[in-house]
């Protein structure tokens, strides 16, 4: 008997299927892009600006430090990340003229008249090259909520409605009483001492 010859099978519009199956998991498929936090950068330094070295009181700076793993210390004690949020509330707030936390000084604000604020404390968030991405995201987030909490509160007393419903005065206003002021270091090798 001959041998029986196999027919062959038309391979050119594999290339083409293939190509419409990657365009339908392209285009049906979501990506998590929500990470991170949107930042605006600060405008660059005119060329003819002298580097000075700021000078800030202690008790105005608060560090926030995150070791390689991933632990908060929040000034001298180790804290759990739903502390943060309310310790820099208070940092910033500073209610009760707290000798230890920043000193308040007198503003004349518009809307608001003459108030006593926080306004030269600054918050120092630094990280050792070991943290994780998702765990330094964690940390940034409850500070900015710390911030919005206070003008949320302090807006609605006033104005009856949430910062960010406040036109544009009325936002200046609110964040001369709260400025945010956060400071971020290059990431170090702190280690994960306890």
């Amino acid at each position: 008997m001959g041998k029986r010859k196999v027919p062959q099978v038309n391979a050119s519009s594999s290339a083409d299927i293939a190509f419409m199956l990657l365009l339908f998991f392209l285009m049906t498929s979501s990506m998590d892009t929500d990470k991170g936090l949107p930042r605006r950068l600060p405008p660059p330094v005119p060329k003819d600006q002298k580097n000075e070295d700021v000078d800030i009181k202690k008790r105005n700076l608060l560090v926030v430090l995150i070791n390689s793993q991933n632990q908060i210390l929040c000034g001298d004690e180790f804290i759990d990340i739903k502390q943060l949020k309310d310790k820099v509330k208070e940092f910033v707030e500073n209610p009760t003229n707290n000798e230890h936390m920043p000193e308040k000084v007198e503003v004349d604000v518009p809307f608001f008249g003459k108030r006593m604020v926080t306004k030269n404390h600054v918050i120092s968030l630094q990280n050792d090259r070991g943290t994780e991405y998702q765990a330094y995201i964690d940390v940034q987030n409850e500070i900015a909520a710390a911030y919005n909490e206070l003008r949320n509160d302090i807006s609605r007393q006033k104005f009856g409605k949430v910062f960010a419903d406040l036109d544009e005065e009325q936002q200046k206003a609110v964040q001369q009483i709260y400025p945010q002021k956060i400071s971020e270091a290059e990431p170090k090798n702190y280690g994960g001492v306890k």
